[in-house]
């Protein structure tokens, strides 16, 4: 089927046994069996899709599972609390005394803080390569994991992910990515040969900013360890979001068609403003990255950086405050549009920065593009 049909029926099966449309939610914190036999095969390590405890899923929770696997094109998937939970479980199951593990540079905040303050203090080797790099001299053979965003957070460097999982593959590493800029709509991971992909369902996935939720794909013995940590340390997503998830993959294709059109219209307005240095967005034909990007995506989503011209510190928070279609606030991939100072984890270190090189992440929404550039342009006079 077309992406557009697929997500319009795929994860309704248990809505037919309801004579309903959509899915029913199931909560349940309690699972009961009819004999001892049901509940050995229920509790088998084999069985991923049944229900054994509330904490592992209903219903719900599998019904979600089963359609984001399709959709990706994976044999399975797992749905955790959060994005950022999802990023924990993938890397804390292949980290551990001994282990390195290889993240590209541009990682989400979280990600870098979690393996330096966390991992690194418990013996894991945290190692970070540029995004043009090849990372064939930082593999080792105590290499437990490659981890890799694209496009890079924040600054939006795009890397080849195909050269990545070709030279880890030869040395039998598998390849994780936080793929949650494209969703599988735009960026196909597994076809490219990545073998964990990582979404936070709580931006494009759900659409609505109003839930917390993450999903990982890949095949089942990719997912071996990841769900053995995820059912040790309580890490499985709640029905109730998995069923508000469900909802939002319904209008996932269309909303990004939008967000993509919107986007591109907003990039190449701010392309043209004096205020403006430059705009990072690999989907603009002028960007270092435009060439890697039509090789991997399909399309673009909604957020990217641009950096303003040199201004004070009183000019830029007056450019911020003044805006009044873009909220300020840290999240994306909603129907709103947001604005956020884009400060990179490597640049985290400077007590302020400078002057020169602000850098501010829009996150386009659904808005009229029109609207937006009318907006940002009042703002932007506070600049001059």
């Amino acid at each position: 089927m077309q992406i557009h049909t697929f997500l319009a029926h795929s994860g309704r099966h248990t809505a037919r046994a309801a004579q309903a449309i959509n899915p029913p939610l199931v909560r349940a914190s309690t699972v009961v069996f009819d004999t001892l036999a049901d509940y050995k095969h229920a509790h088998h390590q084999t069985v991923f899709d049944a229900p054994r405890y509330g904490r592992s899923g209903t219903p719900t929770t599998f019904e979600l599972q089963r359609c984001m696997a399709a959709f990706a094109g994976a044999e399975t998937c797992l749905a955790t609390a959060s994005g950022l939970a999802a990023i924990v479980a993938v890397l804390s199951a292949h980290a551990g005394p001994g282990r390195h593990l290889l993240l590209n540079q541009g990682v989400y905040g979280p990600t870098r803080i979690f393996c330096d303050q966390e991992l690194a203090p418990l013996g894991t080797t945290v190692e970070y390569f540029p995004e043009d790099a090849d990372i064939t001299p930082y593999l080792r053979d105590n290499t437990s994991l490659v981890y890799i965003e694209t496009p890079a957070s924040l600054t939006m460097d795009m890397l080849d992910a195909r050269a990545v999982c070709a030279a880890a593959r030869q040395r039998g590493i598998p390849v994780a990515a936080d793929a949650t800029w494209g969703t599988p709509v735009f960026f196909d991971a597994h076809a490219i040969g990545i073998d964990i992909a990582i979404h936070s369902a709580t931006k494009y996935i759900n659409g609505h900013s109003d839930l917390m939720l993450g999903l990982i794909t890949g095949s089942h013995a990719a997912l071996a360890s990841t769900r053995r940590y995820c059912d040790r340390s309580g890490a499985h997503a709640a029905p109730d979001v998995c069923w508000l998830a469900l909802r939002g993959l319904r209008t996932l294709a269309v909303r990004l068609a939008r967000h993509e059109q919107t986007a591109m219209a907003l990039a190449l307005w701010l392309q043209h403003r004096p205020e403006v240095v430059r705009v990072m967005f690999p989907a603009l034909p002028g960007d270092p990255g435009h060439a890697l990007w039509r090789a991997q995506f399909s399309g673009a989503a909604g957020p990217f950086t641009f950096e303003l011209a040199p201004c004070s510190e009183t000019a830029f928070a007056a450019f911020i405050d003044a805006l009044r279609l873009f909220s300020l606030g840290t999240s994306w991939g909603g129907y709103e549009s947001l604005v956020l100072p884009a400060v990179p984890y490597d640049l985290r270190h400077l007590a302020t920065l400078p002057d020169a090189g602000r850098l501010v992440r829009l996150h386009v929404g659904l808005e009229d593009a029109e609207d937006l550039c009318s907006d940002l342009d009042q703002a932007l006079a506070h600049v001059r």
